[in-house]
């Protein structure tokens, strides 16, 4: 057989083994997502995470006074005109074979360097509200069965309180955070 007939014999085989090789490879999820892809996936650790959605709450209207119930004693769900409340809805899944644990560390920085912190909700006030879990291996928080997987955003809440300069200090960005604050991984939010 001369050279140039064994050429695209050759060039097929390359390709098909390039192809076979890429079979039973797990893509890794990226550890950043950005704001124009709601429901991109990041790894943080062991588990993965994709924002729902992300977006400022009004107290006052019917569905978003749900969230803001549980609050710690003494704090008012109604705010000063200079803050607003901000509402991060996570899902996560353990892609493991091994149990793991949510994160319950969560920061929101925005574009001048200021750092929120989530609010911490009382989850048997606010059914919304993100618990860190134990997952067993590819179970996803919020449970399927619960009311936050079955509410408008799909999501466990991370309740911010942050100052309407927020709105001039764009983009905000979430970091999941270690244990020992070691940030995981950022999603860029929405506002």
């Amino acid at each position: 057989m001369s050279h140039r007939r064994r050429l695209p014999y050759v060039a097929c085989a390359l390709l098909s083994a390039v192809a076979l090789a890429a079979c039973g490879h797990k893509s890794s999820h990226p550890t950043v997502a950005d704001a124009n892809n709601d429901g991109a996936y990041v790894d943080a650790g062991p588990v993965t995470y994709q924002l729902q959605i992300s977006r400022a709450l009004n107290q006052y209207d019917a569905e978003d006074s749900q969230y803001v119930r549980g609050l710690p004693a003494g704090m008012s769900p109604n705010l000063p005109p200079t803050e607003m409340w901000f509402g991060v809805f996570l899902w996560a899944k353990n892609q493991t074979n091994r149990p793991q644990t949510t994160s319950d560390n969560f920061e929101v920085v925005d574009s001048s360097g200021d750092v929120y912190r989530p609010v911490h909700l009382n989850p048997a006030l606010n059914p919304f509200a993100w618990t860190a879990q134990t997952l067993p291996p590819q179970q996803t928080e919020p449970s399927p069965s619960s009311i936050a997987a079955y509410g408008p955003t799909q999501g466990g809440l991370l309740l911010f309180r942050v100052s309407t300069d927020v709105y001039a200090n764009r983009p905000l960005t979430l970091y999941i955070l270690s244990p020992s604050n070691r940030r995981l991984a950022s999603i860029s939010l929405n506002l």
